[in-house]
């Protein structure tokens, strides 16, 4: 009996160690991207073409995605507000759902299951090839050539998407709510006009979209970095990656908003 508890304790402290391993190893590769980061910003057209790829190649279907969400938002929120009487504050509702939560948060997943799983599908196939260690060998660092430049292409193209998505998604709540409700064009840009505020609420969606940029980034750029040099490894890699960037951005999400909301 105490040989099997001994056992069973000594299983929890080596699945402990083995994962506070990891932690540690993760936070000192985020610590190496941020000291690698500012000579990665001299070469300039490395970051130029990260954002490109990034972002660029992840515009068609933010922007759609944006739009249909829009149209979702206008409708559900004409229903609800004609209830009380204030259908024509529906574009007020539009703009201030999509500036403070939904941009950010579902531009955050889109991003993670369209450009992190190519970021670390592509580092991870440069590690099975060995182009990684092909780096080392002539002295050249991996991360200032090939992780900083994406890790800031990440983040410069990612408040850049939302930004995008909560613009087409009022343009979308828009053309539902005045072109084929009819509701007042004015009374539907006054109200969004007259309640959103820059700072408090603009402001917090780029913050939102700012840090879910360094999260996502920084979690492909991780599971293609330390995955097994397999096709099976790079598989399970690319699949960690949507699940944990979703995971990681709902749950900054909750705490941003408590903090930001709490101020």
């Amino acid at each position: 009996m105490i040989a099997m508890l001994t056992r069973f304790c000594s299983g929890i402290g080596l699945a402990l160690r083995l994962e506070l391993a990891e932690v540690g190893a993760s936070a000192r590769l985020f610590w190496q991207l941020l000291a690698s980061s500012p000579r990665s910003l001299l070469r300039f057209g490395l970051i130029r073409d990260q954002v490109f790829f990034l972002g660029n190649r992840s515009l068609s279907i933010i922007s759609v995605s944006g739009l249909f969400v829009g149209f979702v938002l206008a409708l559900q929120g004409y229903y609800t507000l004609q209830r009380y009487g204030s259908a024509e504050a529906v574009g007020l509702l539009v703009a201030l759902s999509l500036v403070r939560e939904l941009g950010p948060v579902v531009t955050a997943l889109l991003f993670a299951g369209r450009a992190g799983t190519s970021l670390t599908a592509e580092i991870g196939l440069m590690k099975a090839g060995e182009q990684l260690t092909a780096m080392e060998m002539m002295a050249v660092d991996p991360l200032t050539r090939v992780l900083s430049p994406r890790f800031l292409g990440g983040v410069i193209a990612m408040p850049l998407l939302a930004a995008v998505f909560s613009a087409v998604g009022i343009l979308g709540g828009w053309l539902v709510s005045v072109v084929l409700i009819g509701i007042d064009a004015g009374a539907f840009w006054s109200q969004m006009q007259g309640g959103v505020e820059v700072w408090a609420d603009v402001g917090n969606g780029v913050i939102k979209s700012f840090v879910f940029g360094v999260i996502v980034t920084f979690v492909a750029l991780l599971q293609g970095y330390t995955c097994k040099p397999t096709p099976d490894g790079v598989a399970q890699a690319t699949t960690r990656t949507v699940v944990m960037s979703s995971l990681a951005v709902l749950a900054f999400d909750f705490l941003l908003t408590a903090m930001m909301f709490s101020i």
